[in-house]
């Protein structure tokens, strides 16, 4: 493995690096979007049995035990119960836009690793193709030797990047889409806290 690595030429070691940043983005991910991390039952129980402004202070000390943007998204709701529905709409859009961002962390490098690397590996294989010319040039095509060390270097970078991009540009479609799929989860949650809030606000004002 070693003595193949050595064979592919310089445009080996990027490619070695951008692989490692690579792996690590996606063990990352892979725990971080976790949906059960993310949406945690607890809270979804908490938002479905939430039942009135008497349990905004019982539902919020709950919330507050726990991490993710869901509990954050449903105690900012909690927080601004008093504002009017457009308003708690606005602040919860503005403070979501913030949570995916931390959801999609990561996934524009894993975009750019994916369509860097079968570049770079096209850039090794001109160097390998360079190194045969310049053989041909200086010793003929005689020089079977040298001739397939250009060679297998040209060979061997572009299978290295596209080893790299392809699984990478998986990885990141897989993330992309799980990123979403958890977002629309958290504002259907988000959206059922605020039409209760308000709804219920809305029955008491009824009542009186």
């Amino acid at each position: 493995m070693i003595e193949l690595f050595e064979r592919g030429g310089i445009m080996m070691y990027p490619l070695a690096l951008s692989s490692l940043i690579a792996l690590a983005i996606i063990f990352e991910r892979a725990l971080f979007l976790s949906r059960k991390k993310i949406l945690r039952k607890e809270i979804i129980n908490l938002v479905q049995n939430f039942s009135g402004n008497g349990e905004l202070d019982h539902t919020l000390t709950a919330c507050s035990q726990y991490d993710g943007a869901l509990s954050a998204m449903i105690q900012l709701g909690l927080r601004h119960h008093h504002l009017p529905q457009e308003e708690m709409r606005i602040l919860l859009e503005e403070q979501g836009r913030q949570e995916i961002r931390v959801l999609e962390r990561g996934l524009p490098i894993l975009e750019n690793i994916a369509s860097i690397a079968p570049l770079m590996g096209l850039l090794g294989t001109v160097l390998g193709m360079i190194q045969v010319f310049d053989v041909i040039k200086n010793q003929g095509i005689g020089q079977t030797a040298a001739l397939s060390g250009g060679i297998s270097q040209a060979l061997i970078t572009t299978v290295a990047g596209l080893f790299i991009g392809i699984p990478v540009l998986i990885a990141f479609n897989f993330f992309t889409h799980k990123a979403e799929s958890l977002i629309l989860d958290i504002e259907k949650h988000t959206n059922t806290l605020v039409y209760k809030i308000h709804n219920k606000g809305r029955q008491n004002e009824t009542a009186r």
